[in-house]
């Protein structure tokens, strides 16, 4: 679909001060603000053949024109004009997200938070899901006589942890072999290759310490598992609440998202570098009037994940876009400098 320079110029505007004020556009609003100098009554003409094309709707006979579904792509795809980021506004959120480097989950949680804060929707963000991944390191940390810390971290900068309890005590012995057997047996290996059968094995060769040992290694199997599934952080939920254009499928769209299997299969489906889905576009019926925002981070020049936002389709799309861009590269540089320490 092509448009003439005219009609673009009315199209863009009625996006623009749409979003701003919410309210349908009349012809003499459209007048004050456009660039060009055109009378009332062609901007109602062309603002009824716009219609016509799908791309602006009419909420009430008597009322101005407010963008279709059609109309926002239309708009995002050949009109925006994006939103540069101040110099200020980028170090804002890079001191945000630097607070918690270091540590990968906590990193994609501050980062839906901030992200869920700067736009007013739903921002969420992915662990990376690298079935590829590698083991990067084991560490056993002794908390008690018969209680120790398991950690493992992958090739993708992912650390779980969790508690391991023994029915005997933990010797100096037991850690060095534990961590001899580990290095031996799982360093450089692939992280999805830790499961239960192997474990099965390993203990089998264990002999006399496979009863006082076994518990850390089930625990480690149970890390690998949750290293390697994708988790969804989910923020600022309650902001969609205040976007009454969202009328009672508002209710919908929340409890869609508390789907997580399907909340991952929308967000997963966005495959590019930057994906924009509006209303029907989505794959999921209780999202239709939503737009999605997407973008991938990625570590070490892997695909690590994706971080977005679900709102309204009356979004500010020439400045969330770019924050949401700048936001997910950062955690991807962040996630990369963690990996590589």
């Amino acid at each position: 679909m092509e448009l003439g320079k005219r009609k673009e110029l009315i199209l863009a505007a009625i996006v623009e001060q749409y979003i701003k004020t919410g309210e349908p556009i009349g012809s003499k609003m459209l007048m004050a603000t456009l660039p060009i100098s055109v009378s009332s009554a062609t901007i109602r003409n062309e603002m009824s053949e716009l219609a016509e094309m799908g791309l602006l709707d009419q909420p009430h006979t008597s009322s101005g024109r407010i963008p279709s579904q059609a109309g926002y792509r239309y708009y995002i795809d050949h009109l925006m004009n994006r939103y540069e980021l101040s110099e200020d506004e980028k170090a804002a959120v890079k001191f945000e997200l630097e607070k918690a480097s270091g540590d990968p989950d906590r990193l994609l949680e501050k980062a839906g938070e901030v992200l869920a804060r700067l736009t007013n929707c739903a921002a969420l963000a992915t662990s990376p899901t690298d079935e590829c991944a590698t083991v990067k390191r084991i560490e056993i940390v002794p908390v008690g006589t018969r209680l120790a810390m398991i950690v493992l971290m992958t090739s993708t900068g992912i650390i779980k942890n969790g508690i391991c309890r023994t029915d005997v005590e933990i010797t100096n012995e037991m850690l060095s072999d534990f961590t001899r057997i580990t290095n031996d047996c799982f360093i450089g290996k692939p992280v999805c290759d830790i499961g239960t059968v192997m474990i099965q094995t390993l203990v089998a060769s264990l002999g006399c310490n496979a009863l006082a040992m076994s518990p850390m290694f089930v625990v480690l199997a149970d890390l690998a598992t949750a290293a390697v599934s994708a988790e969804i952080h989910l923020e600022g939920e309650q902001n969609l609440l205040h976007h009454r254009e969202l009328g009672d499928s508002i209710f919908e769209t929340l409890a869609f998202l508390d789907e997580e299997e399907k909340l991952e299969r929308a967000v997963s489906g966005a495959k590019n570098a930057l994906s924009i889905t509006i209303g029907k576009e989505n794959m999921f019926r209780q999202l239709e009037n939503t737009s999605m925002i997407v973008a991938r981070y990625n570590i070490q020049g892997r695909d690590g994940g994706a971080i977005g936002i679900i709102g309204p389709t009356r979004l500010d799309y020439a400045r969330l876009i770019p924050s949401v861009e700048y936001l997910t590269s950062l955690v991807g540089k962040l996630l990369t400098d963690t990996f590589e320490e």
